[in-house]
């Protein structure tokens, strides 16, 4: 390496983290251990130094990180070379003399060990092993052609000098992983360390590493786009239950003008803090900073008389934005609709992040966060939520709206967490669930969908139960397009998951509520009883509550006692059963057991497994009716009624025969209040099929025309509006709610806005 070349490097602590980070920026050739023998053998020599590095960062104006396990391999045989350099007097040129006995021949001997040992084991310890086996067994041939003691005496030493060099590198874990590839390899050939070390090569502006490489044993299962310029890879392996969701953005296929532009815009803007005034409102302070930006690169192109056309400056605006007052690659992640939650584990930079797929369940990713990019993320999230997280608060749980997506947020700190910052983002729809998209899911069948129809009409009580990740709160938001806009509806959560935003845009009349949460100590925020409290004060209203989980169940099930029979009261809560939810309610919570009767309908909602495990869906599996007569005991009193159960067989939610037979307090109360349906269990029943039959109907028809779009919650809520329409319509026609004339006609109606759509 020329003089003018420095090599400059500094050792940081970030957590459990050790890492060498050499500046590279004066030296000519790119950082790579695994191709230049240089830069192995400079590394070798500071490692020997430093001792204890967990990782290896070379810097130019991409950084080369070198993993955990790599670096390992490396610091072996660091402490390998200082060992022998400490025992040099061994392979002096005195020393090789052999007591004197050997002076002929012993400035061969020495030319050859200070190269082997002192230069070639630190450039290609690979090499070196298989040079020093094939010198053992040259000497150890022409020992065998010598007639002369003394000969066979020198040749004797020289072996057994050798051999203790060769036995210590053998033993090293390098040696070890490469031992069945050498065979005929030839020496100074270094594709054998690119199949070793694979750094993780990022630009520098970035902090969150990125394995750009393909796994060299993974089989290509899918691959789409997230956008125009996002590729994803899915792959899979033979000895790996987990999948590999491998991203590769924009930031990582720019040019190196462009990467030095983006450079130095960050240095700019990061001069610029934001203030906890500007995180108040996220999507304003993006905007002015994604002005800024656009004027600053546009500006630094002028000087440098450089030219991108429109499309690439603003695609390096969205770069700059996301690695200043954005969320880096959790932006990109989050706007692929296919995501469903991210995980990042503590401590930093040693495990991927963990994702869960909409087709693909539970997979790992190319992506690793680092402690840098955590601590910032942490201050951000404080910043928009107004809430602390410290030794006293160790957990935050907030919302978090990005450009193409909007996630709930939960990190642990210390000294829950002992490791450091922990990290969980699940994905919210960018548009509000429908039953008809739930329909086409399989997680419930038209069936449901028509009895859920009828009983949200009807204004009763629910709760979603579930386990984590089963669905509530996404069933939940599809139960809620089901309330006709003309009544007033009032969301409380203490965390915004349901999409009140885009249900006040769709023409309801909705109203939002955040409330503490139940994991804040000391907060400003009105605690979530007192929030759902206030709600009855503010007119008829139907009331949704995002999750049930202490004291705040006392005032809901006060509201659902006060709005029994007159507004829809929903809400989820944990729970995997009817007597699960009964159970947390009313010993864990202390709700009073006559209370808890308020409750209508317990809807459950599981993961289903496949038998391997690697496979998941998620189902409706029980609808149960909550009825009155009970005591203490639904369980034991016959209190719970199953309207529908999962058949796993069918991998259907099929009707019960309760349900069939009539047996159903819960909807003869719904129809006691409708003139057409009192007494009419047959009347009631035909009502609660044609209104699946409607939505299964709007499913057929999106799938046959490739029309996705027709399940959203615009056309849905259109169909259901055109729906309770046309049944005023038909009874003030015919003095009847005829159900097949209602079909009729609505179908007649449904055809006619395909063919207007078609014709746009």
């Amino acid at each position: 390496m020329p003089e003018k070349e420095v090599w400059n490097y500094e050792v940081l602590r970030e957590g459990e983290e050790i890492i060498l980070r050499v500046d590279c920026s004066e030296i000519m050739r790119a950082p790579s251990i695994e191709d230049d023998p240089v830069y192995m053998a400079k590394v070798i020599e500071t490692l020997a130094q430093i001792k204890n590095a967990t990782k290896i960062l070379l810097y130019q104006k991409r950084d080369y990180e070198y993993s955990y396990e790599e670096t390992k391999l490396l610091l072996e045989i660091a402490r390998l070379y200082d060992k022998l350099m400490r025992e040099k007097d061994y392979f002096s040129m005195e020393a090789l003399t052999f007591d004197g006995k050997c002076p002929t021949g012993a400035s061969q001997r020495f030319a050859y060990v200070q190269n082997m040992i002192f230069r070639k084991l630190k450039e290609d310890p690979v090499s070196t092993y298989v040079e020093l086996k094939r010198k053992i067994r040259d000497e150890k041939l022409n020992m065998q052609k010598s007639v002369h003691e003394g000969e066979i005496y020198c040749t004797k030493r020289y072996i057994a000098l050798l051999s203790y060099v060769y036995d210590l590198i053998e033993k090293t874990r390098l040696i070890n992983l490469v031992k069945n590839r050498i065979s005929g390899l030839a020496v100074g050939d270094r594709e054998i360390y690119r199949n070793i070390f694979h750094p993780i090569i990022k630009p520098d502006f970035m902090f969150t590493k990125l394995m750009a490489n393909y796994p060299q044993n993974g089989e290509e299962i899918d691959n789409y786009k997230i956008g125009d310029n996002t590729e994803v890879t899915i792959f899979k392996f033979p000895d790996n239950v987990k999948y590999l969701y491998h991203l590769m953005p924009p930031e990582f296929k720019l040019s190196e003008e462009k990467y030095e532009i983006l450079d130095l815009a960050r240095n700019i803007m990061a001069e610029h803090k934001p203030t906890r005034s500007e995180f108040v409102n996220p999507e304003r302070m993006r905007e002015v900073f994604y002005n800024i930006g656009h004027d600053l690169i546009e500006e630094l192109l002028e000087t440098r008389n450089m030219k991108m056309t429109q499309k690439e400056i603003d695609e390096l605006t969205d770069i700059l934005v996301r690695y200043t007052v954005g969320f880096g690659l959790i932006e990109v992640i989050l706007k692929d609709e296919k995501i469903q939650d991210i995980s990042i584990n503590s401590p930093m930079g040693r495990t991927p992040m963990f994702i869960v797929h909409g087709d693909y369940a539970d997979c790992y990713t190319n992506v690793s966060p680092t402690i840098p990019e955590a601590e910032s993320w942490a201050s951000k999230l404080r910043m928009m939520s107004g809430r602390p997280l410290d030794e006293a608060n160790p957990v935050l749980d907030t919302e978090l709206l990005l450009p193409g997506a909007s996630t709930r947020v939960a990190v642990i700190s210390p000294p829950l967490n002992p490791t450091g910052l922990a990290y969980s983002f699940r994905r919210h729809r960018d548009k509000p669930w429908t039953l008809p998209l739930f329909i086409q899911n399989k997680m419930i069948t038209p069936t449901t969908a028509g009895l859920l129809s009828f009983v949200i009409d009807g204004t009763r009580s629910l709760l979603i139960a579930g386990t984590r990740s089963s669905g509530k709160s996404s069933f939940l938001s599809g139960l809620m397009v089901e309330i006709m806009r003309r009544f007033r509806i009032i969301t409380i959560e203490d965390t915004l998951e349901l999409p009140t935003p885009q249900m006040r845009h769709l023409g309801f009349n909705i109203q939002s509520m955040k409330v503490a949460s139940a994991l804040a100590k000391g907060s400003s925020e009105v605690n979530a009883a007192d929030g759902i409290r206030t709600t009855l004060r503010l007119g008829d209203s139907s009331l949704i509550i995002g999750e049930v989980r202490s004291k705040e169940a006392l005032a809901l099930y006060e509201a659902m006692r006060i709005g029994a029979a007159a507004n829809v009261v929903a809400g989820t809560i944990h729970g995997d059963s009817p007597y699960g939810v009964f159970d947390r309610v009313v010993n864990d919570i202390g709700v009073p057991t006559t209370s808890f009767k308020a409750t209508d309908l317990i809807i459950v909602a599981n993961p289903i497994k496949s038998i391997g495990g690697t496979e998941r869906k998620r189902r409706i599996t029980q609808i149960t009716e909550v009825r009155k007569h009970w005591k203490k005991d639904p369980m034991a009193e016959n209190g719970f009624v199953d309207l529908m159960k999962y058949d796993s067989k069918t991998d259907d939610l099929a009707a019960t025969d309760d349900l069939i037979n009539g047996d159903s307090d819960v909807l003869k109360a719904i129809a006691a209040n409708i003139p057409e349906f009192a007494g009419d269990w047959d009347a009631m029943w035909q009502n609660i099929e044609m209104r699946g039959n409607m939505k299964a109907m709007q499913v057929s028809y999106a799938d046959r025309l490739k029309q996705p779009e027709l399940l959203e919650a615009m056309f849905t809520i259109r169909c259901n509006d055109r729906f309770h329409m046309l049944s005023e319509k038909v009874k003030k026609d015919v003095g009847a709610a005829d159900p097949k004339r209602i079909m009729t006609e609505w179908e007649i109606w449904l055809k006619t806005e395909l063919k207007k759509r078609d014709m746009k």
